[in-house]
């Protein structure tokens, strides 16, 4: 058994609303010939309010790379070890416990990567193992929850602590003025979060089965330039229609499991923008309100990269969870283009007379 654990989440506290992004928008690109089509698209991402690390005067600012860079290292440590702690509480587990870290962020470089750091600040076991995931984008969320139920199906009974630990707004360059660049710009947030994986016991969804899936020649629809000015986000306009190739992906994998897409419970996808979920309606024939958590993380907290499928997941805790046995699952997607897709079904612990037995049994 693989029980994701209820994620603990935290964003900064700088604010920049979609009126002050357009108002920007409007008032920095005034010449801009596809001005118009920039605003529209802003628009119809339904993306309400966003997070940022720093100040929006010196988010704009680009003091190079390295001080970038520095600016992300700091911050994560200074931000990454209460999330930490929450998820472990949420899990119910102690560093010592944890035999796995999953660390991963594409918005920023660390060598030795913040596994490293975590380990030797906070109490986890020096034989801990690691693994940073830094160039798989949005889908590495997804990712990271596979490889954890991969490390539990090799080592029984283990715990994985996943790590996420996006900056996006670290990545704004204002010499890109393509179309794809200046919508990236009013798309992405920042956030960190954090989610326990049990290899026994737990609250949350049993992960049972997992999958990858790369649809062929599109490793440069989403892409990272690396210049002297640090990360240069490249979006291909096509890739708002990549769910007609993803959905039967999901589906596929959902059928291997000998369950039906449409008959299932609850689905946490990573929310890139408003078009995936629309067409994810489409191609699987399900109602809006079956992404109700990733929809409104969007809208909230905007992309927030390899966060987002925590912080929906987080957000279908606070609503009480679902019953135990309920079925669903839960997808990234990112550069490749990739889809890391679990399915399993709501574990919603061990009932009283359970926990008594164990307690006396440990005793």
């Amino acid at each position: 058994m693989a029980t994701l654990c209820r994620p603990a989440v935290a964003v900064p506290d700088h604010v920049i609303t979609q009126e002050q992004t357009l108002a920007l928008a409007r008032e920095t690109h005034d010449g801009h010939p596809q001005r118009d089509l920039v605003l529209r698209l802003i628009e119809n991402t339904g993306v309400k309010t966003r997070h940022l690390v720093q100040p929006l005067e010196d988010t704009l600012a680009h003091p190079g790379f390295e001080v970038r860079n520095q600016v992300y290292e700091a911050e994560a440590k200074r931000r990454v070890p209460a999330v930490v702690r929450e998820a472990l509480a949420h899990g119910q587990v102690e560093p010592a416990d944890i035999d796995l870290i999953v660390y991963v962020s594409c918005t920023g470089f660390m060598m030795p990567s913040l596994t490293a750091w975590l380990i030797n600040t906070m109490g986890f076991r020096t034989n801990t193992r690691q693994l940073p995931i830094a160039q798989l984008g949005c889908a590495a969320g997804g990712a990271a929850i596979n490889r954890a139920h991969d490390f539990i199906k090799a080592y029984p009974g283990s715990n994985v602590l996943i790590v996420s630990c996006e900056f996006c707004s670290l990545l704004y360059q204002p010499t890109d003025i393509g179309v794809g660049s200046l919508l990236s710009n009013g798309l992405f947030g920042d956030a960190v979060s954090a989610a326990v994986v049990r290899g026994e016991g737990g609250t949350g969804m049993r992960i049972e089965r997992n999958g990858s899936h790369l649809v062929p020649d599109t490793e440069n629809w989403i892409s990272y330039a690396v210049r002297e000015t640090g990360f240069h986000f490249q979006l291909d306009k096509r890739v708002p229609g990549t769910m007609e190739m993803l959905a039967p992906a999901l589906k596929s994998l959902v059928e291997q499991h000998s369950w039906e897409v449409g008959a299932l419970d609850f689905y946490i996808i990573h929310a890139g923008g408003p078009r995936i979920l629309d067409d994810l309606c489409h191609f699987l024939e399900l109602g809006p309100e079956m992404f109700r958590f990733s929809r409104t993380t969007l809208t909230q907290r905007g992309n927030i990269a390899s966060s987002v499928v925590f912080d929906a997941l987080a957000r279908l805790f606070d609503e009480g969870g679902m019953t135990d046995g309920a079925r669903g699952v839960i997808a990234g997607f990112g550069p490749g283009i990739t889809a890391e897709i679990g399915v399993g079904s709501w574990n919603a612990g061990p009932d009283m007379d359970d926990e008594l037995d164990a307690m006396a049994a440990r005793i």
